[in-house]
């Protein structure tokens, strides 16, 4: 195994009016993958770099820890 299969990623959420965000980060190589969930249309997923202050980052903008579950259902498009 390599050691990209030893990183413990991190899931966040927040829920807006018109829209859910789902963020998984990977602590390691500074990478987060976010997924806007909109009421009305589909799912949305981009890839983004981030720096080592993420985590404060996501708590000043009212994220909260989330399931990883949740993302991966989306992520592999069985909820929308």
């Amino acid at each position: 195994m390599g050691k990209d299969s030893n990183i413990v990623h991190q899931y966040f959420k927040k829920e807006l009016a018109d829209f859910t965000l789902l963020v998984k980060v990977n602590p390691l190589q500074l990478k987060a993958t976010e997924i806007t969930v909109y009421r009305d249309r589909d799912p949305e997923m981009r890839e983004v770099e981030i720096d080592d202050e993420i985590f404060d980052d996501l708590k000043a903008d009212g994220f909260m820890e989330a399931s990883p579950l949740e993302f991966n259902l989306y992520l592999s498009g069985l909820i929308r």
